[in-house]
């Protein structure tokens, strides 16, 4: 049974055979994308549903890999099939432009404790790979989008870091302010404590009926964010050359 729209899910949709992972659909006018519904920040896109999920099973060992150490649990799906989708969504102008932003109807679900403290390991196992990825770019200058474009490393930085700024306040928290020293330390600690005061306090409504998330979409979206741009640095670090390359190089 696969659900449309944002009825309450039925867990009888989310009861799967051993290897089966819980899919959605956000599908949008030019992309679309899939998520798995019980591991946040594992979301790809495509041109349409079957490229999206395509993407997303591709991904899959580069999740495993960015998760490796945590004792999470994830297992890479042997084909594609293990990939169930019991959700669709309509998707937004942010959908199309390359971002998700649609929560799948599990994420109005209550966040227990014990998750909790598994959404903060997979925050910091996302950080990690972020930072690994940084560090190995290095000072080495990323390579270009095929029409040139592409932020620098320390843009997508920036960009990451100003981004969860901004989730904050749709759990109801403020950034923290400070300057660039120790800027990475103190929003990471802000995204774990404003987690943690939504899950046991609530979130609270948004000025003038304004949009809020739920704790577990806060999760999806930020951690998502981190992870993707992580894998944009890591495939747009360029190669290191061979010392015979570089002797082919010199006149």
């Amino acid at each position: 049974m696969e659900r449309t729209g944002h009825d309450a899910p039925d867990r009888m949709t989310r009861r799967r055979r051993p290897g089966e992972l819980a899919i959605y659909l956000e599908v949008g006018e030019k992309r679309v994308f899939a998520g798995a519904i019980d591991w946040p920040a594992w979301a790809r896109s495509g041109r349409d549903d079957g490229a999206a999920l395509e993407a997303l099973f591709a991904y899959a060992p580069r999740f495993a890999r960015a998760l490796k150490g945590t004792r999470l649990g994830f297992e890479v799906p042997r084909d594609p099939s293990a990939l169930r989708v019991v959700e669709r969504l309509p998707g937004t102008a942010t959908t199309d432009f390359g971002a998700p932003d649609v929560p799948p109807s599990a994420d109005a679900e209550p966040l227990r404790e014990t998750e909790l403290r598994r959404f903060a390991t997979l925050f910091r196992a996302c950080w990690r790979a972020f930072d690994r990825a940084e560090e190995a770019a290095g000072n080495v200058e990323l390579t270009k989008g095929p029409r040139g474009g592409g932020r620098d490393l320390q843009k997508i930085v920036d960009h990451v870091l100003g981004s969860d700024e901004g989730y904050l306040s749709m759990i109801g928290a403020k950034a923290p302010r400070g300057g660039p020293d120790g800027r990475t330390d103190r929003v990471r600690r802000a995204v774990l404590g404003a987690l943690e005061v939504a899950v046991r306090e609530g979130v609270p409504p948004g000025p003038r009926g304004g949009k809020r998330w739920t704790p577990r979409y806060f999760v999806r979206r930020s951690a998502w964010h981190a992870l993707d741009h992580a894998w944009e640095i890591e495939d747009r670090t360029p190669a290191p050359m061979s010392a015979a390359s570089v002797q082919g190089l010199r006149p």
